[in-house]
Order: structure tokens, then C-alpha cells, then sequence
């Protein structure tokens, strides 16, 4: 079978629209206050540093992905269930992302649809797109991305020309303010968005410029920072702190507010089909990530074969998981400092480590 291949644009754009995803749409970082842009700019850099140690990874081993090269570092007999670790983490968090798509479509526009109606019309997608492979949904993001980009200029152009933005709500910056952004950017905007690139160590072996790789993903990372730097700023300026922090999605309430000399309203549906697509593509990532793993881990030739069972499980974990949105925040707070953090950062990292002592002290066999 030839050897799927992805362009320099492609993961660029592909990168981009998983860190987006539902990063622009929930509140993050509520515990900085009106400091959450400031929370944002400070996990950059450590997302950056995250970003290259997996890079760095698949320059060693650029023929495998993380858990062919957690054995070979770790060996095989603490290497395999670490490496298994990843599968039900990974299609856990793809149902949290699909959770919280279906909930924004049920509060806006859909709701008296079931909600396991919606949930599986985005997961047959996301089959559809896994079945076809990694360069078909690659180029397929490459358009998106385009699209992505004009939305949201379109929306951010508006907002301010509507006279809705008051900097009054993200200033003054106390030292105060300062303390708390760093405590809410580590780890906690640190690992979400930016932590979640792990599932691009699946992705890279498939990069055909191996040597612009760092390049590559480091701009698309500072791009996807700045971006959502900005509109969370936009969010904090136009409904304050408070309404910022009890708002279930700050993006879909900042558009609504939108009325431009009576003629430009109701650019909700932006807002949705941007949902809509982020949650599409950061679904998908996650779901090949695990699938791509679980045929590595138990020899599967084909992985193409597991799209079904993968998206059949991300589907029934995203409906049983919790009972309501709060339930779902709260779960989320605890998985993210417990078990996400875990295979976002401290095993790539210990891998990188133990990695250069091997070679440095000469133990590869």
C-alpha cells in the first residue's frame, strides 16, 4: 500500500484547526479572571517546548509512531501498557469534544433534537473521513482552514465596528492579576489546547518535508495561540468578567449581541458552523490517534478496519459520560490535571529524557 503523505500547508492547517477547535468556544482559564489572555500568552511557551519534544521524537524515530518509539526507548514490557494507556485516554477526550459540540447545537438552535441524534451524525463523518485516510482529511482541512480564517474575521470585524468592545473589562493588569495567570495558564490552558498536540506524534511520520517540520508546527502553534488570545479577549471586553465566567460558551453570547445599524444581526449561525467544524477535525485527530495506536499495539495491518469500532466507542462514551454540562465541566477539570497531563507531558517528556541518556551513555543495542 503506498505511504499516505501530507504537505507542509496541510499540517499547518490541520494543527491550527485542532488547536482551535473547542478551545475558542468554552471558557478557559476562568481562574485568572479578566486575565485569561494573559493566561493564554504565558502556556504559549510551554506549549511550544511540548510541541518540540514531540518533534524531536520523530526526528529520532521518524518511521514510527509514539508508541512503536515508547517501546523501543522503554522497552517492551513497560513501553506496551504505557503505549495502551494512550488508546482509552485519547477516544476520551474525543467524546468530551463531541459532547461539547452537541450541547452548543442543543442551547442554540436544535432543541428538540435528540441529542444522540446529533452526536452520531458527527461520528459517521468522522468514519467517513477515517476510511478515505490521513491525506484525503489533510487536504480536506487545508479548505477549512481558508474558511475558518474568513469566519472569524468576519465575526471579530463586526463585533468591534458594533461598538461592543470595552477594554475597560481585560485592563487594568495588576500584579495580582499576573500571579494568577501564570497559576491558570500551568497546567491548565498549558495542556488544553496545547498539551493535546501529542496526538500529532501519530500524524508527523506521515509529513513529506521532515526537515521543516519544526518550522511548520512551531508557526502554526504561536498562530493558534495569538488566535485565541485574541478572541478570548474580544469575549472578556464585550461581556466583562463576570458574564464571561458564567457563560457556558462566551463566543455564541458575544456574536448575539451583535446589532450593526439594525441590518447586521443574528451571525449566530458563524459561530455554529465554526463549532461545528472545529469539533469535526479535533474529533477526528483524536479518533485516528487511537486507532493508528491500537493497530501499532496489536498488529493490525490495516487500521482503516478499526475507524467503526473507534467511533462506535467515542459515540456511547460521549452520551453515558456524565449527566449535565456542569457534571462535564467538572469531570473535565479533574481528567485534565490527573490523567491528560500525564500522556500530554510527563511520559513524552520522560521519554525524550531517557531517550538522549540512552544514546548518550551508548545503552542502544
Amino acid at each position: 500500500m503506498r505511504k499516505e503523505v501530507i504537505s507542509s500547508n496541510q499540517l499547518f492547517a490541520m494543527i491550527v484547526l485542532f488547536e482551535l477547535g473547542t478551545a475558542i468556544i468554552v471558557p478557559i482559564g476562568l481562574e485568572s479572571g479578566h486575565a485569561v489572555w494573559i493566561s493564554i500568552l504565558m502556556a504559549l511557551p510551554g506549549g511550544l517546548l511540548l510541541y518540540l519534544i514531540y518533534e524531536d521524537l520523530y526526528q529520532q524515530y521518524p518511521n514510527m509512531i509514539i508508541s512503536g518509539y515508547t517501546q523501543k526507548i522503554l522497552g517492551k514490557f513497560i513501553g506496551w501498557p504505557l503505549s495502551l494507556l494512550y488508546i482509552p485516554v485519547l477516544m476520551f477526550n474525543g467524546s468530551r469534544n463531541l459532547r461539547e459540540g452537541s450541547v452548543l447545537l442543543l442551547s442554540s438552535s436544535y432543541d428538540i433534537t435528540p441529542i444522540y441524534i446529533m452526536d452520531a451524525m458527527m461520528v459517521i463523518a468522522v468514519i467517513y473521513i477515517l476510511n478515505k485516510g490521513i491525506e484525503v482529511f489533510a487536504r480536506t482541512a487545508e479548505i477549512y482552514f481558508t474558511v475558518i480564517l474568513f469566519m472569524g474575521i468576519i465575526c471579530c470585524s463586526v463585533v468591534i465596528l458594533a461598538g461592543l468592545v470595552d477594554f475597560r473589562n481585560i485592563f487594568p493588569i495588576h500584579a495580582k492579576d499576573w500571579k494568577d495567570a501564570l497559576k491558570s495558564a500551568y497546567p491548565s490552558i498549558w495542556i488544553f489546547p496545547f498539551g493535546e498536540l501529542v496526538c500529532f506524534t501519530t500524524i508527523l511520520p506521515h509529513f513529506n518535508k521532515a526537515h521543516s517540520s519544526k518550522r511548520t508546527g512551531m508557526v502554526a502553534v504561536l498562530l493558534s495561540g495569538f488566535l485565541l488570545t485574541f478572541t478570548h479577549a474580544i469575549e472578556l471586553s464585550v461581556l466583562g468578567e463576570d458574564l464571561y465566567a458564567r457563560s457556558t460558551f462566551p463566543i455564541y453570547n458575544t456574536i448575539t449581541l451583535v446589532n450593526l445599524a439594525n441590518f447586521i444581526q443574528r451571525l449566530d449561525a458563524l459561530v455554529i458552523l465554526t463549532l461545528i467544524i472545529g469539533v469535526f477535525f479535533k474529533l477526528t485527530i483524536y479518533c485516528y490517534a487511537a486507532m493508528v495506536i491500537t493497530a501499532d499495539l496489536f498488529k493490525v495491518k490495516n487500521p482503516r478496519k478499526l475507524a467503526v469500532p473507534i467511533g462506535v466507542v467515542v459515540l456511547f462514551t460521549s452520551m453515558i459520560s456524565t449527566g449535565n454540562y456542569p457534571e462535564h465541566i467538572e469531570e473535565g477539570m479533574v481528567f485534565m490535571k490527573y490523567i491528560l497531563i500525564v500522556i500530554c507531558a510527563y511520559i513524552p517528556i520522560l521519554l525524550y529524557i531517557v531517550h538522549r541518556i540512552r544514546r548518550r551513555f551508548g545503552l542502544y543495542r
